[in-house]
């Protein structure tokens, strides 16, 4: 018998603690839960192992300090990296994560040389191309997420505004992940029918602007920390449209290679994944200002890149 799949989360903070908890609750793969903190892997692993006889879901849950348990897992999922202190300029953040992610790729890559990986890590491109970069994995199995978050959000406050459920609401969102993101209306349907002819334009306007500020948001109202639900949530469902191998459209940031007009550099755009991980690129035709604004999202994360030197 085959066995189960396995997922390795890599930082068990909130967001890598809670896509643990939804990989177990799907019953998708047993799961290894890596942190540099002692005990804390550990603990959330027992916890939650300790929830199944309630929910009823039977995969294996180990947490620990070191990469060696994560040998041949199926996909890894990164989620390290240091808040923002104050005090700290973006561009501190940025090399510090720049290096963390790069010596945790080194790690499981190691361990796990046919994976997928999936980088959560903030600032999320820069982060998603330093992981490609450090782990020589084809284009396909390494992606970012960021676009399934941004655009849950967006149905989220389409739905509300709408007052219909969320499953009618399907929502698009290009770029990088950031406030230069570019939500775009005229693909983003209820039941089918452009938002577009439900709402006014200055709802969507308001909805397009708290869209792109939605993680800041959070931020704002939880004062220490920033949001892991939606976060952790959107990285398992990549996660399993590749295990599953569900074929499912969904906006990753992946690598562009010409596509969008876009050279060498990871940006959010509309992918089928499958079991070959990032099976196609989806080549939208956009107007001269979603364009024009998707050119500014690469830009800034271009910018990222150059300091980095990646």
């Amino acid at each position: 018998m085959a066995g189960r799949n396995k997922i390795t989360v890599v930082g068990a903070g909130n967001v890598g603690a809670t896509a643990a908890h939804w990989i177990a609750s799907k019953e998708l793969a047993d799961v290894v839960l890596i942190d540099i903190v002692e005990g804390t892997p550990q603990g959330k692993s027992l916890d939650l192992a300790q929830s199944a006889p309630i929910d009823g879901f039977d995969v294996n849950l180990k947490g620990v300090n070191s990469y060696e348990e994560s040998k041949d897992s199926d996909v890894i999922i990164i989620t390290a990296g240091l808040p923002r202190k104050p005090g700290m300029s973006r561009d501190d953040l940025l090399k510090t994560n720049a290096d963390i992610v790069g010596k945790v790729t080194d790690e499981v890559v190691k361990y796990s040389p046919n994976a997928f990986i999936i980088v959560v890590s903030n600032p999320l491109d820069a982060m998603t191309q330093v992981a490609y970069k450090r782990s020589g994995f084809p284009k396909n199995r390494v992606l970012g997420m960021a676009g399934v978050l941004d655009s849950a959000r967006m149905r989220c406050f389409l739905a509300e505004a709408l007052e219909v459920s969320v499953e009618n609401v399907t929502a698009f969102v290009l770029g990088g992940h950031g406030d230069t993101m570019v939500p775009l209306p005229r693909y983003s349907t209820c039941a089918g029918i452009p938002v577009t002819e439900l709402l006014p334009k200055e709802k969507i306007d308001e909805i397009v602007k708290r869209t792109a500020n939605g993680g800041a948001e959070i931020v704002g109202l939880l004062k220490t920390g920033s949001a892991f639900y939606a976060p952790s949530l959107a990285a398992v469902e990549m996660a399993e449209a590749i295990l599953k191998d569900k074929k499912k459209i969904l906006p990753c940031a992946v690598l562009l290679e010409g596509e969008y007009g876009i050279n060498n550099l990871f940006v959010g755009v509309p992918c089928k994944l499958g079991k070959e991980g990032v099976e196609q690129i989806i080549e939208i035709s956009l107007t001269n200002d979603e364009r024009a604004a998707l050119q500014k999202s690469a830009g800034s994360v271009q910018e990222l890149i150059d300091i980095l030197g990646v």
